[in-house]
């Protein structure tokens, strides 16, 4: 039985990850893997097992490696500093690799079949931790006062993931980053306004 040929895993998983980032989870043929990876099938499936599974290890090192900016946005001193900096992050993201422009979660989330539910859930699971995220913060600002008591932090923690969403399209679709700054700024103008310093 003839041996596989050794290649560099983390390698291999970085150029997937570029190819679903670019063409979604559905676009992505194992072709285009084998193509961008320089691996035969055998020895991914054997690295990688199936697309789906290819597809979730890509995806957490997306998220592990390009999110990192979330987590980080939830400890600045206020919520609209909070939304101000995972929109400011989010654009420099969706513009930052041309051959790459918008989000992988948001390009993958687009149409698909039946067969690709487990991987359309996966990336509604994503999602939701982040708006979880938001929402926390925002309960938080609310008690801490400095969000309006009135404010609903459920609703403003999906209104931003909204406009993240429509940004990652309008990458996508060749906006540019001052056109995407011009969206985040519209974006903050409807934040509630927060407690007023001293």
């Amino acid at each position: 039985m003839g041996r596989h040929r050794e290649f560099d895993v983390e390698k291999a998983l970085d150029a997937a990850l570029c190819v679903f980032w670019r063409k979604g989870y559905e676009g992505a043929t194992y072709s285009d893997l084998t193509e961008a990876t320089g691996v035969e099938r055998p020895a991914l499936y054997s690295a990688f097992g199936n697309k789906e599974a290819f597809f979730r290890k890509a995806l957490d090192r997306y998220q592990d490696r390009y999110l990192d900016y979330f987590p980080e946005a939830m400890n600045l001193p206020t919520a609209r500093e909070a939304a101000a900096r995972v929109f400011c992050a989010a654009i420099d993201l969706n513009t930052a690799f041309p051959e790459n422009p918008g989000c992988l979660m948001v390009n993958s989330a687009q149409a698909g079949s039946d067969d690709a539910e487990p991987v359309r859930q996966a990336l509604i699971d994503a999602r939701a931790t982040g708006e979880a995220m938001l929402r926390d913060r925002f309960m938080q600002a609310r008690k801490d006062g400095d969000l309006p008591e009135t404010s609903n932090p459920e609703a403003l923690a999906a209104f931003v993931m909204a406009v993240l969403h429509g940004m990652a399209v309008q990458a996508k679709a060749g906006f540019s980053r001052e056109a995407l700054r011009a969206v985040a700024e519209q974006a903050l103008s409807a934040f509630p306004p927060g407690k007023p310093a001293g």
